[in-house]
């Protein structure tokens, strides 16, 4: 540490003094031990140049202007990398009269010192790479005393652009296969900065310099800026190209065998030349070579640069690297859509496609996609896919095979392939009639070629093929003068207008053909009465009625009755029963049996303070349209009057749930919330609560008002949650009431601070083994755990380290020559920040061989502690207390025996 003096003359010039002095008080402070002084930096003698740059340095800034200067207290200051020094950085005031000089504690790795008028400055330039912070403390002395400090100071040494990005390779290589969708990566580039990954000097660019070779100026590569990922562009999935080459299986052995035994199978005349001296064999094993070692040849060469600052061309620094891509042909190719007719005759199993990996060694594996338990498909080592037995159509349409391409320790070398298998249509089904009698019913006097309805048929062949394709043809009567019926859609018509007393059913004979097959359908026409008749109810007043207002849904009120004399089971004569009038909120519905009677019913609740009388009317009508010229009159429609007879009902509450949070820490006195309910028939109400086990709230039983009470607390760490019952009820009759559950969940505040589960521990001096500190806190988060460990002052002789979230390790660093108790403050800070100093008490002994403090026997031999003696003084006088009570209680019966034996007594002893 540098001390010096600033002092200015009459003149305004800056000096020098007692330099000569300081270092003589620094010399005298370690020789008396201050065990802080291996902390402190040493003073040095000045050197000319430096006081004649720090000289210059606080003439420039004698005004103030440009350096900063403030009391003595914790301080945050921000020094950049590579400043030129000596640099004044802050120049602290004491408060304290009399002080002399500063002091600077801590790692200051000799970079930093402060002068003795305060100035703290830089003895060398720092480097935001080696260490973005330094942490030192600083107290003022007066001579070698501390009298106000240490104070906390860290320095944030801010980053500048001085390393230009790397990448972690300078040459990169990457396998793909043609048609790979575009921007889907094949090879990544990684690069690194040392500068700060927070600031625009560590954030990189990626971007794609050129494309080697590129002919026609298509980039069929791009390069992903943030992430390096390396990708075809559009053009590159339609345009790249794999250069031939040779696929050769080589299961379990080299691929220069497989070789070897094609050569000689499609080769054999030239078997006598050896396979080196063969120049046909050679320019084949070139090929194989290249698919086996693509990239000792590739087909591109991609240039990638990285550049710094967010790639900001003013400023930025940047590195290069090679792409090296080789393009392989992609035999993985889906061969579906694969076609097979239904009942295909031939031998089984029988090839229907083959699949290739591009990896020669694969085995294959086929799988279903659905879940069918049926599954007659199968594949070979070779690839070839094979059916097993003959397909329907109508049992299943198309099948999706799964095929997988795999090495011998069933990882995936192919991505897995969807191959789809339609099963094409023949004409092996007949038609089907939709019933097996048809019945149809039309009107009478319906006019000419009215439709009488469409008969249904079913093919079950594929309905987009010929083979579902449905002729219909009327066969009985052969050629009907009444009805017609459709070729195509099979709808039939009447030819006339049809009339009951010509006939009231008509049979017929539907002969149904596809291509192939024939079916007769049998079909009934029944000619039904016009509706010509009127419903008419059996009275038209169903008068007064009265229903409380807590009768059930699903009541029947009343029964009513209408007749129709149109020809009963037909349309026509069929009643329905509609509320047309004074049914506010659809309270009431009519339920019929079709036969003309029906039902007034209650469908829901009723509420005498919304309405209290209701006046129904209730029309009768038919499903079928009456004839022309006819209208509903007053016979077809009926009134009944329905009174609603008040019910005193309880209390009902506004809300059905009642869910609130609120800080643990709100003051007593606060409104938590207010519930609101009202009497149906406007009767005073009040409020009570039950089941607040805690005691913590009370109710205003007039307002519903729910506030805690004056001295109470809520506290998370006790309760999570409040559970209680609000009671309305009717003032003068408290039976009439209702309840409403409320549950109030009570938000965490930082209240708590962590605290060491141990207080004390012993390390071993000759065998140090860290002791585990662990610390609890109740609060839950974000103010509880991760909780961050440290020493509230530094110590030569301790280590403290973090562990995980709730766990540090002290180590003992420096073991003391004999055994000593150490008291170590230990501050620990929830996630929050909160956290306040631990006392925590090491003590470092000698131990035995399993690992506990020994202590001499001689040590204590004779020698006891104050409670150790105060017990057994005390335990001697109780006893010698016992004795007594003993011997007074054996005289005292002795003495009764003698008053009851009188002389006899005296004579027998």
């Amino acid at each position: 540490m540098i001390r010096f003096n600033k002092v200015l003359n009459v003149n305004g010039e800056l000096t020098f003094d007692q330099a000569g002095r300081e270092r003589k008080k620094s010399l005298q402070s370690k020789k008396d031990g201050n065990q802080s002084a291996s902390l402190v930096t040493d003073h040095i003698m000045f050197h000319p140049l430096l006081h004649l740059l720090l000289i210059c340095l606080l003439i420039n800034s004698a005004d103030g202007k440009g350096l900063e200067k403030g009391p003595l207290e914790d301080k945050v200051l921000n020094v950049p990398e590579g400043t030129p020094v000596p640099y004044a950085i802050y120049q602290f005031q004491s408060s304290k009269a009399g002080v002399d000089g500063f002091r600077v504690i801590g790692e200051t790795e000799g970079k930093l010192s402060i002068s003795e008028d305060g100035w703290l400055y830089l003895d060398q330039a720092l480097d935001w790479a080696n260490a973005p912070t330094h942490t030192i403390q600083v107290e003022a002395l007066v001579g070698s005393e501390s009298v106000e400090g240490p104070f906390t100071v860290t320095i944030n040494v801010l980053d500048i652009n001085n390393h230009a990005p790397y990448f972690n390779q300078t040459d990169y290589v990457g396998i793909l296969k043609e048609h790979t969708p575009a921007g889907v990566p094949f090879v990544r580039v990684f690069a690194t900065d040392l500068d700060d990954p927070d600031s625009p000097n560590g954030q990189l660019r990626y971007t794609l310099v050129s494309q080697i070779p590129n002919r026609d100026n298509i980039l069929l590569f791009q390069v992903n800026d943030i992430t390096g990922e390396v990708s075809t562009t559009p053009e590159g999935e339609r345009l790249l190209k794999a250069r031939e080459s040779i696929v050769v299986s080589s299961r379990g052995g080299d691929f220069s065998d497989s070789l070897k035994n094609k050569f000689d199978e499609y080769c054999s005349p030239t078997k006598e030349i050896p396979y080196e001296l063969n120049p046909f064999y050679n320019c084949v094993l070139k090929a194989v070579s290249r698919r086996q070692n693509p990239l000792q040849d590739p087909d591109f060469t991609l240039i990638v640069r990285v550049d710094d600052m967010a790639g900001a061309l003013e400023g930025a620094l940047s590195g290069n690297a090679r792409v090296k891509i080789a393009v392989q042909q992609n035999l993985w190719v889906n061969p579906g859509p694969i076609n097979i007719r239904e009942h295909q005759k031939g031998q089984y199993p029988m090839t229907i496609t083959t699949v290739q990996s591009n990896e020669p060694s694969a085995l294959y594996r086929l799988v279903q996609k659905e879940r069918e338990l049926k599954f007659p498909f199968n594949v070979t080592e070779d690839g070839e896919i094979l059916l097993t037995e003959e397909l329907d159509r109508e049992d299943k349409d198309m099948y999706i095979l799964v095929v997988m391409a795999i090495d011998v320790h069933g990882n995936d070398v192919d991505p897995p392939m969807e191959v789809r298998v339609v099963v094409e249509d023949v004409n092996d089904n007949a038609p089907v009639c939709g019933q097996e009698l048809s019945v149809f019913e039309v009107q009478e006097n319906e006019p000419a070629e009215s439709s009488v309805g469409d008969l249904l048929v079913h093919d079950a062949d594929d309905p987009n093929t010929l083979n579902a394709i449905l002729d219909y043809t009327l066969v009985s009567p052969n050629s009907s003068p009444v009805f017609s019926i459709d070729g195509i859609t099979g709808r039939i018509k009447a030819k006339k207008m049809l009339r009951r007393q010509d006939g009231t059913e008509y049979h017929l004979t539907v002969r149904v053909s596809d291509p192939a097959f024939s079916t007769d359908c049998k079909v009934v026409i029944k000619v039904i009465d016009i509706n010509n008749e009127l419903p008419i109810f059996q009275m038209n007043d169903y008068g007064r009625h009265s229903l409380s207002e807590d009768t059930a849904v699903g009541h029947t009120l009343l029964t009513v009755k209408a007749t129709d004399a149109d020809d009963p089971g037909t349309g026509s004569s069929r009643i329905e029963f509609h509320i047309t009038a004074g049914n506010q909120d659809d309270v009431f519905v009519m339920e019929t049996d079709g036969n003309g009677e029906g039902r007034l019913v209650v469908a829901k609740p009723l509420d005498y303070e919304t309405t209290t009388t209701y006046d129904l009317r209730i029309d009768a009508r038919n499903p079928e349209p009456l004839i022309k010229g006819l209208e509903y009159g007053d016979k077809s429609s009926a009134n009944v009057s329905v009174f609603i007879v008040n019910v005193d009902e309880p209390p009902a509450f506004d809300q059905d749930i009642l869910d609130i949070s609120v800080f643990e820490n709100t003051t007593g006195g606060a409104t938590l919330l207010k519930v609101d309910a009202k009497d149906p028939e406007g009767k005073e109400i009040r409020f009570k609560m039950e089941g607040d086990t805690n005691g913590w709230l009370e109710i205003d039983p007039a307002t519903g008002e729910i506030k805690i009470k004056a001295k109470s607390v809520l506290d998370r760490e006790k309760v999570e949650a409040l559970k209680f019952t609000v009671v309305a009820f009717e003032k003068d009759y408290p039976d009439q009431s209702s309840e409403r559950v409320v549950s109030v969940r009570l938000l965490d505040v930082n209240d708590n601070t962590p605290k060491l589960t141990k207080s004390q521990g012993f390390v071993c001096k000759d065998k140090p083994q860290p002791l585990i500190l662990t610390a609890q806190d109740p609060d839950a988060g974000p103010f509880g755990a991760p909780f961050t460990f440290s020493l509230a002052k530094k110590s030569p002789n301790w280590d403290l380290s973090n562990l995980d979230g709730t766990s540090a390790k002290l180590t003992l660093r420096k073991p003391p020559s004999e055994d000593k108790n150490f008291l170590l403050s230990i501050v620990i800070k929830d996630n929050a920040g909160l956290g306040v100093q631990n006392k925590f008490e090491v003590h470092v002994c000698s131990c035995t061989d399993l690992g506990y403090c020994f202590i001499e026997p001689a040590v204590h031999e004779g020698k006891f502690g104050m409670t150790s003696t105060l017990g057994i003084l005390g335990g001697t006088l109780g006893f010698i207390a016992l004795m007594l009570i003993i011997v007074f209680y054996r005289m005292k019966k002795d003495s009764q025996k003698k008053a009851l034996l009188g002389g006899d007594t005296d004579a027998v002893l």
